[in-house]
């Protein structure tokens, strides 16, 4: 017997429950563990937006809102592949993980589009425009799981078939390029190209990347842009898992690097193009000739990689190639072969070898594949395929159809909305106003600090100048002559200040590729890259002004009043900022580098020569006058005159000592600091309503460089 009586067993009873209490107690919460750990794993490439549906009619929803089923067998169908083994051993994250997510098939149907050629006529107004096809008739389904690549000669119409699946082709205005409807998702007809541009991600050919920023910076800024509802910890997560399946665990402390910084491999680079747009997990991932410029070995681990992504998380891949090698060619599933704008085959490599050898009768020679030699006679199966339409004319038209609503959301798998037409134009920014400043702040922090050869320029520029200056006009008389050398070294210190700002022109350009990519997918408002843009060099150009004001103002002895010298570095400043945002204005409309640097050299020479130093106000044609008002030159020349002579407005500069007459037992004054100032006009005070000018300059042209990058992004196709 175990227990000897019925009080033992009593007693024994409650410490039974207890214990089997405690030990469910224990499985739950092993359970739970398991479950959290399942789902952190998932939530690599899980998407995150939150997006609540008021049940609003306009709505278009291409995902639901529940979390995405992931079943955790084991991977056996999919390997990574060696390029790629090179990640540590997974703590709480696996990546390569499949899961079950909602298929995603694309689908074109009979797709034209044609663009407007500017007229060469001398009367443009009075000529009809030439509208030229560039797509005709495109057909084709890209189904998930699978790579179909566009294939053709060069002016084919490869990227502006991938662009416009991509949502970044508008119609134009005046007439209609393209219908979108023509463009399917699961056989429900897109009704605008925002929805398009909500879905898929898009690659472009060039790298449009930061190169001072590391592998992983620019992955968690662009999570940090484009993920902003998820919580620091989420988005960290999710870039590990992201670095670890691309291969690029091993670079992420490594710069990106371009031509002139060192960096990644151009394989690598490419590898963080795809990554920056997998972070939100699209459905369907558009690649524009993603081994262009890749040797065979990047270019195969580049389309490697795409066809485990593809399998794993069942993406749909779109990308265009030039001339695919052999051992590339295992991972496409179809090929869509262009010629001047038609489909000349579209299926796989098997039926294109078919059609050469059995339709067509002519033999692939050994040394190439079948590819290779389509592109070779692709004008001979441009010939075959026009004909074969010719004797099947296909008169089931698509009939013309109303924007449509998307299924339920249970239909779909993911996070996204897409609204309607009248809301697309709204873009989806989902974050606070004041996360993306920050956010971009801390990006400028870091782009500053690591360009060396900008930070120390400056740095330089502004001592060697403050000193150099000084030691030309160490210790200026304070006579006729220092007057006419003061208003010398005023006038070329600020085309000292106000040229020193150029070399910012190229570092400004190179930002633009990647503001207009950024701000036209949505990640964040072209105001909040202006704000963060100015409150970033700020203090920068206030730490430059100090270095050039302090030495120049001391070696030169200006007006020794402390009010008067910190007045000096204020208009320094102002001066620089000014320079800033009219360097930031022009390199926001100049095309390139070279046009911008004539452009710029052309304003500041022509305000230059309008300040009031070259020529007196009232020498100037009237014609011309308004420059005088415009000039940037002119108001921090008064100030810095004003802020020299004012407080000295009774000094005596000159005496006629030839005269014998005297005041006061003294030579007549020829010249007081008042003289000096009447001799330019400056009968009242003018410092403090020049500050407000250039305030207001500053200010100004940080305006107009906002509306013309926010009328470039809205157009950008990048």
């Amino acid at each position: 017997m175990l227990y000897s009586s019925p009080q033992q067993l009593l007693i024994f009873i409650p410490i039974i429950i207890i214990s089997k209490l405690h030990f469910h107690h224990l499985n739950y919460r092993s359970q739970k563990k398991n479950s959290q750990s399942i789902n952190n794993m998932a939530a690599c490439f899980q998407q995150g937006n939150n997006v609540v549906n008021n049940g609003d009619t306009d709505s278009v929803i291409l995902f639901s809102n529940s979390d995405d089923h992931y079943s955790h067998e084991d991977q056996t169908s999919t390997a990574s592949p060696s390029s790629f083994n090179n990640s540590p051993p997974s703590d709480h994250h696996e990546y390569y993980h499949r899961y079950k997510k909602t298929n995603y098939n694309l689908t074109v149907t009979n797709l034209s589009y044609s663009t407007q050629l500017p007229s060469t006529s001398f009367f443009p107004f009075f000529s009809k425009p030439k509208i030229v096809p560039i797509l005709k008739s495109i057909s084709f389904t890209a189904k998930s799981s699978e790579i179909i690549a566009i294939v053709g000669p060069s002016g084919t119409g490869k990227s502006t078939l991938l662009r416009i699946l991509s949502g970044r082709v508008v119609n134009h205005k005046n007439y209609t390029n393209f219908d979108p409807k023509s463009i399917s998702i699961n056989d429900h007809p897109t009704g605008h190209s925002s929805q398009l541009k909500k879905i898929c991600g898009f690659v472009a050919q060039e790298d449009n990347l930061l190169p001072l920023l590391t592998v992983k910076e620019t992955l968690m800024f662009s999570a940090k842009f484009s993920l902003k509802q998820l919580s620091w910890k989420e988005r960290e997560s999710r870039v590990s898992c992201l670095l670890k399946e691309l291969g690029l665990w091993n670079v992420a402390e490594s710069f990106v690097g371009d031509e002139e910084h060192r960096g990644i491999s151009g394989g690598e680079r490419k590898r963080v193009s795809i990554g920056v747009e997998m972070i939100q997990d699209p459905p369907i991932l558009l690649l524009d000739e993603p081994t262009s410029g890749l040797d065979s070995t990047s270019a195969l681990q580049v389309i490697e990689l795409l066809s485990i992504v593809a399998r794993t998380k069942k993406l749909t891949v779109v990308l265009s190639i030039h001339q695919p090698s052999y051992r590339i060619l295992q991972y496409i599933s179809s090929y869509l072969v262009l010629s001047r704008g038609s489909v000349v085959h579209n299926g796989s490599l098997e039926s294109l070898e078919e059609t050469i050898r059995s339709k067509l009768g002519i033999q692939i020679p050994v040394q190439l594949n079948a590819l290779e030699f389509a592109m070779e006679i692709v004008r001979t199966l441009e010939d075959y395929t026009c004909s074969k339409e010719s004797n099947n004319i296909n008169n089931n038209h698509r009939d013309h159809m109303e924007v449509v609503m998307w299924p339920d959301r249970e239909d779909f798998g993911g996070g996204y909305e897409v609204h309607d037409q009248n809301t697309a134009t709204h873009h989806w920014f989902f974050s606070n106003f004041l996360f993306e400043i920050m956010f971009l702040c801390s990006r400028f922090w870091k782009i500053i600090y690591r360009t060396k050869q900008l930070f120390l320029a400056r740095t330089m520029q502004a001592l060697v100048g403050g000193f150099g200056l000084g030691s030309v006009y160490i210790k200026m008389r304070r006579d006729e002559g220092g007057v006419a050398e003061r208003l010398g070294l005023f006038a070329f210190s600020l085309s000292f200040l106000l040229s020193s700002t150029v070399e910012a022109l190229p570092i400004f350009l190179q930002e633009r590729q990647v503001l207009m990519k950024e701000s036209s997918r949505g990640a964040y408002r072209i105001s909040s890259y202006m704000i963060a843009n100015t409150l970033v060099f700020m203090p920068f150009l206030f730490v430059v002004a100090i270095l050039f004001a302090v030495p120049l103002y001391w070696i030169v002895g200006l007006n020794p009043s402390s009010a008067a010298f910190l007045f000096f570095i204020l208009v320094v400043w102002l001066i620089l900022l000014m320079a800033s945002s009219l360097v930031l204005f022009l390199s926001a409309v100049s095309p390139d580098f070279i046009s911008g640097n004539s452009l710029i050299c052309t304003v500041l020479g022509a305000f230059f020569l309008f300040s009031g130093y070259f020529i007196p106000k009232e020498s100037i044609p009237r014609y011309w006058i308004f420059m005088y008002y415009v000039s940037l030159y002119r108001y921090p020349l008064d100030s810095l005159l004003a802020n020299e002579y004012w407080s000295l407005s009774n000094k005596c500069f000159s005496w006629n000592i030839n005269d014998s007459s005297t005041v006061n037992g003294q030579p007549k004054c020829l010249l007081t600091g008042n003289d000096v100032l009447k001799s330019r006009g400056l009968e009242d005070d003018p410092r403090w309503i020049n500050v407000g000018i250039m305030v207001g300059f500053f200010v100004f042209y940080r305006l107009l460089g906002w509306i013309i990058l926010s009328r470039r992004s809205s157009k950008t196709t990048l």
